[in-house]
C-alpha cells in the first residue's frame, strides 16, 4: 500500500508540473527568468512522507549551496553604468535611459565592496533552511548529536554555515556542533582545486556554444530604442551586452530586501524575459549538467564530493550516533553533484537544446540556497534507509526500492561505487 500511495503522489506532482509550462511559470511570477539567481523557493514546500514503521531518522548527509547574494562580480554592476554614463554625456539617453542610470547607479553605490557576499536574505533562506532541517528530522538533532559543518573559503559560504549552525544551536544548545572552511577541504567541497579543474578545458569549449547562441538570440532593437534616441549609439554586440547586463541586475534584485519595490523587468517584453531566460538555462546546462555537447562527463566534477558523502554516511552508520555532514558552498558543485546522483530528472542528457526548456528548468534546479539531503533512517535490525531531498522535495534516485521514496543504503551504495569507479578521459 505505501509503494501504490507513493506513486500515486508522484504521478499527481508530474501531472501538476506538467501542467504549468516555464512560459506560464516565468509570466507568473517574473522572477523565475534570473536562473541562478532565483531566491530558494520557501513558499509551498510540500508535506513530507512519514517514516516507515520501525525506522527513526538518524544522519543527514547534506550539500547546500549559499544563500542570495550580490552579483559575483563589480564589474557586472560597474559596466553598465559605465555605458550609460556615456550616453549621457552624449546627450542621446531617453527620459528612460536617465531614469535608469539614476536607478543603475543607486544600484552600484549599494553594492560597493560587495561583489559575491551573502545578502540579508540569503542569511535568512539558510536560518530557515536549517529550522525546517531541525524540525522535520528531531530524532537526528536530538540530545548530543554531532555536527560537522564544513564550507568553502568563499565568505559568503561561510556566512551561510554559520546562519545554519547557529540557528541549529538556539533550537538545541546541546548540540556539538564543528565549523571549518579550509583549503584542505577544497578539492571536494569547492570547484577548481580537485579533479574538477580537469573538467574545466571541457566547460571552456560549450561556453563557446551558449556564447554563440547568445550572440545569434539576443535582439536589443526594441530595448534599446526605449533608453536611446539614437540606437546606433550602440553596434549590436555593446547592445547585447547591455542588454543582458541589466537583465541580471533585474533578476538579481530580488535577493535583497532593499530592493524589494525596485523593479526592472518593467523593460523587458513578456517575450524578450522568456528568451533571456531559455539562454542562460542552455547555458547552465551546457556548462554543469549532464549533456551530450560535453559527452555526458561533468557530473563527474563531484566525483570527490559524492565519494565523500558515501564514505561519511557510512562512518556514521558505524559509529551508531546521531548527527549531520553539512556542507555549504556553489550551485556549479550541486548540479553536477545532483547529476552525477542521478536525482529526480537533473540527471536529462539531450542534445536538443531548442526544447531544453519543457524538460529541465533552471529555477527548480539552482536557485539560491539550493541544496541536497540524503536522510538515513534505521530499525532496530540495523536495516539502513535513505531519503533524498531536493531543495526539501522528496526525490527520486536511481536504483529498484519497494519502499519509495525510500530506498535500501547497501543497494545505493553498491550503484554509486560502481558508477564512480568510471574512469573518465577529460581530455578527449
Amino acid at each position: 500500500m505505501r509503494r501504490l500511495y507513493s506513486l500515486i503522489i508522484a504521478a499527481a506532482a508530474c501531472v501538476a508540473a506538467m501542467a504549468i509550462t516555464p512560459q506560464e511559470k516565468i509570466a507568473a511570477r517574473l522572477q523565475h527568468s534570473a536562473s541562478n539567481h532565483c531566491i530558494y523557493p520557501e513558499d509551498n514546500l510540500p508535506q513530507l512522507s512519514p517514516a516507515p514503521a520501525g525506522y527513526e531518522a538518524f544522519y543527514i548527509d547534506h550539500y547546500g549551496r549559499h544563500g542570495s547574494r550580490w552579483l559575483s562580480r563589480a564589474s557586472a554592476y560597474q559596466r553598465p553604468v559605465d555605458v550609460l554614463r556615456k550616453a549621457h554625456h552624449d546627450g542621446v539617453l531617453t527620459e528612460q535611459g536617465e531614469r535608469l542610470l539614476t536607478t543603475l547607479q543607486n544600484v552600484l553605490a549599494a553594492s560597493t565592496n560587495r561583489a559575491g557576499e551573502l545578502s540579508d536574505k540569503g542569511a535568512e533562506q539558510h536560518q530557515h533552511i536549517a529550522e525546517r532541517m531541525f524540525k522535520n528530522f528531531p530524532t537526528v538533532f536530538a540530545g548530543d548529536a554531532v555536527i560537522d559543518a564544513r564550507s568553502t573559503v568563499v565568505i559568503r559560504c561561510i556566512l551561510s554555515m554559520q546562519n545554519a549552525t547557529t540557528t541549529l544551536r538556539s533550537l538545541n544548545p546541546n548540540l556539538r556542533i564543528t565549523t571549518d572552511a579550509s583549503y584542505h577541504d577544497m578539492y571536494y567541497m569547492g570547484y577548481g582545486h580537485g579533479e574538477d579543474t580537469l573538467a574545466n578545458k571541457v566547460s571552456a569549449r560549450t561556453k563557446l556554444i551558449s556564447d554563440s547562441l547568445y550572440a545569434a538570440h539576443v535582439q536589443p532593437e526594441r530595448f534599446i530604442k526605449q533608453i536611446y534616441t539614437h540606437p546606433d549609439h550602440l553596434d549590436l554586440s555593446a547592445a547585447q551586452r547591455l542588454m543582458r547586463d541589466i537583465f541580471d541586475i533585474a533578476g538579481s534584485l530580488q535577493g535583497h530586501h532593499a530592493f524589494d519595490n525596485l523593479d526592472l523587468f518593467h523593460l523587458f517584453t513578456g517575450d524578450e524575459i522568456f528568451e533571456m531566460w531559455r539562454l542562460k538555462n542552455i547555458e547552465w546546462y551546457l556548462y554543469r549538467a549532464n549533456s551530450q555537447a560535453s559527452d555526458n562527463r561533468m557530473p563527474f566534477a563531484a566525483r570527490a564530493l559524492a565519494l565523500d558523502m558515501v564514505e561519511k554516511a557510512d562512518a556514521a552508520i558505524a559509529a551508531g550516533k546521531r548527527g549531520a555532514d553539512l556542507r555549504f558552498g556553489h550551485e556549479s558543485v550541486v548540479l553536477p553533484l545532483a547529476c552525477l546522483l542521478e536525482i529526480d530528472n537533473i540527471n536529462l542528457s539531450t542534445s536538443d537544446l531548442d526544447n531544453l526548456h519543457n524538460e529541465w528548468q533552471s529555477y527548480d534546479i539552482i536557485p539560491k540556497a539550493c541544496n541536497i539531503q540524503m536522510v538515513f533512517y534505521r530499525n532496530a535490525a540495523g536495516d539502513i534507509l535513505v531519503k533524498a531531498l531536493y531543495n526539501e522535495h522528496e526525490a527520486q534516485l536511481p536504483v529498484e526500492t519497494d519502499m519509495a521514496p525510500y530506498y535500501h543504503w547497501n543497494d545505493l551504495k553498491a550503484y554509486y561505487k560502481k558508477k564512480l569507479a568510471t574512469p573518465i578521459d577529460w581530455d578527449k
